[in-house]
């Protein structure tokens, strides 16, 4: 094969994958229908996407004075959501990911004393709106369950996300 042959061939199959990832389907959200409810009713992910599994993440101590296995220690269902979520969203800044990656989300909710022992859905969602709808529109598929209990009595919060790029 002469060089202008053998560089044409280069060239031709160096093009080749790039214009196939700019043809690639990407990431589809589909919107829950007539609703502005901030979570996706599912997420498509297209062949060649890379799903990235993130561990359940808890809150971090905001008082570091209080009882290490008290609610004092976390603070209160939105309080322990947004720590949860900034934890979150710094493991993905480390692997070069945002917070509008994340296609799915897992939410583990105790119920809390302050409550009659019911999961504080509308602290969750004050916190949890920071973080998703508004400014970040990329909106993850999402269950929220209540559970009798997390490793530590002071936790109302875990949650688990699985993030996905194209």
């Amino acid at each position: 094969m002469n060089i202008t042959r053998y560089a044409a061939a280069l060239t031709l199959a160096c093009a080749l994958p790039l214009t196939a990832l700019a043809a690639a389907p990407a990431i589809v959200r589909h919107k829950i229908p007539n609703s502005d409810f901030p979570i996706a009713l599912a997420v498509t992910l297209p062949p060649g996407t890379t799903p990235h599994f993130i561990s359940g993440q808890v809150p971090p101590v905001v008082d570091k004075a209080a009882d290490p296995n008290s609610p004092a220690a976390f603070g209160d269902t939105k309080m322990q959501t947004v720590g949860v979520l900034t934890k979150i969203k710094e493991v993905l800044q480390g692997m070069g990911l945002t917070m509008g990656d994340v296609v799915k989300m897992q939410v583990f909710l105790v119920g809390d004393p302050a409550k009659n022992g019911r999961a504080d859905i509308a602290g969750f969602m004050a916190g949890y709106t920071q973080f998703f709808g508004g400014a970040q529109p990329n909106l993850p598929a999402r269950a929220v369950v209540q559970v009798a209990g997390l490793s530590n009595p002071g936790w109302f919060v875990e949650i688990e996300v699985v993030a996905a790029k194209k």
